[in-house]
């Protein structure tokens, strides 16, 4: 993620300094004309009239030369590393004082080559042309301040967004170590007791291994991949090669059924959810010829999937032991800021939301981050006897 910038920073340097000059010496030049159109000292001959012309345009070249000294001044005290209050007092300071020295010369010298005047004229005209200057010095005073003022709060608005940059990319990789120490967790979890599994059945029944074991294959090449969110429709054909490894071990005593509306088949979950599931309830459910464990697969008019299964608990099993599911809550709250809901009314189920649609927000950083942290939605409906928490079952 880049750091934005909504706004062009100024800088103090001499191209500003001339613009500047340039703009502050034309409004108050187009001031003067305005003045003199409504005192209605327009002369009526064409060489009072380029005298005119001549008396302005030299007015107006100069003050754009004294102007940009005067900014320049200004710009220099401002980029210094003084406090503000000492700024302030010798750019204001500096700016009259600069203003009583230059402007007599430059006028003195304005006189000498461009206006034609009356001697008797020139003293008076060098006093009027400092009060004016000095007007003229608080205004680049002022304008010099307010450039300053916004360049601080544009580096204030710059620092803060560095800052909140900062905080997202590290609660980014704090999410995303999180979440691939969750998915650590469910991985050797699988692998442990698939391979039990098939280590039972060597020797005991060599076609069933043999069939066990291809499936097993295709089952671990889909787990290895590696991926972050998948389809419906493939974590179903995952489920579905788990389901059959677990009837080669559990037979007619283990009765799995699906009811999927296939208009989900493209929405999303994260991968080996269902597996876990059928997983847990198998681990803590008795499972004999009895006590046959029901298990229900279905999809939801509220876009979830629900995994159901008839509560007959295993007594030598740890109910404070369930790692699997509680991780599942977990990366599904990291990934997907979703919650999956548990209910134990008679009959254990585990409801997961399923995702419609993927989306990643600009102003958060990505950095390789897991697929819709914080930016998939998908909105489960809770019944009065569901909880947000990780109950046994």
């Amino acid at each position: 993620m880049k750091l934005k910038r909504h706004f062009h920073k100024p800088v103090l340097d001499h191209k500003l300094a001339i613009k500047l000059s340039v703009a502050i010496n034309l409004v108050l030049g187009s001031f003067v004309f305005i003045g003199i159109i409504f005192s209605e000292k327009i002369p009526d001959d064409l060489p009072k009239i380029q005298e005119l012309v001549k008396s302005h345009s030299s007015r107006f070249l100069v003050g754009v030369l004294s102007s940009f000294l005067l900014f320049e001044y200004c710009f220099w005290i401002f980029r210094t590393n003084w406090k503000v209050h000492k700024k302030i007092s010798f750019a204001l300071c500096g700016t009259i004082t600069l203003t009583l020295l230059i402007s007599p010369v430059f006028t003195t010298f304005e006189i000498q080559f461009f206006q034609n005047l009356p001697a008797d004229f020139h003293n008076r005209f060098i006093i009027i042309s400092l009060i004016y200057d000095l007007i003229k010095s608080l205004i680049i005073y002022l304008v010099t301040q307010i450039i300053a003022i916004a360049i601080r709060n544009q580096e204030v608005l710059l620092e803060n967004q560095r800052i909140l940059f900062e905080n997202q990319r590290l609660g980014v990789e704090n999410i995303k170590n999180r979440y691939e120490a969750l998915k650590n967790q469910l991985n050797p979890h699988f692998l442990f007791n698939t391979l039990n599994t098939l280590d039972g059945l060597i020797g005991y029944d060599d076609e069933k291994a043999h069939a066990y074991l291809q499936n097993l294959t295709s089952s671990f090449r889909y787990a290895i991949q590696n991926k972050k969110v998948t389809t419906l429709k493939e974590e179903l054909k995952f489920a579905e090669a788990f389901t059959y490894l677990m009837k080669i071990r559990y037979g007619d005593n283990l009765n799995i059924q699906y009811a999927i509306d296939e208009k989900y088949n493209a929405f999303y979950i994260m991968p080996l959810t269902l597996q876990l599931l059928i997983e847990n309830a198998i681990k803590h459910n008795v499972i004999d010829d009895e006590r046959p464990l029901q298990i229900n697969i279905e999809t939801t008019e509220n876009e979830t999937i629900k995994v159901c299964n008839t509560i007959q608990p295993k007594i030598d099993v740890d109910a404070g032991e369930n790692v699997g599911l509680t991780n599942l809550v977990e990366r599904y709250r990291l990934m997907f800021s979703v919650d999956v809901f548990i209910e134990n009314n008679g009959v254990w189920s585990v409801e997961i939301p399923l995702i419609k649609e993927l989306r990643i927000e600009n102003k958060i950083p990505r950095n390789d981050m897991i697929t819709g942290i914080n930016n998939c939605r998908g909105e489960p409906v809770c019944s009065p006897n569901k909880e947000s928490i990780t109950p046994k079952g």
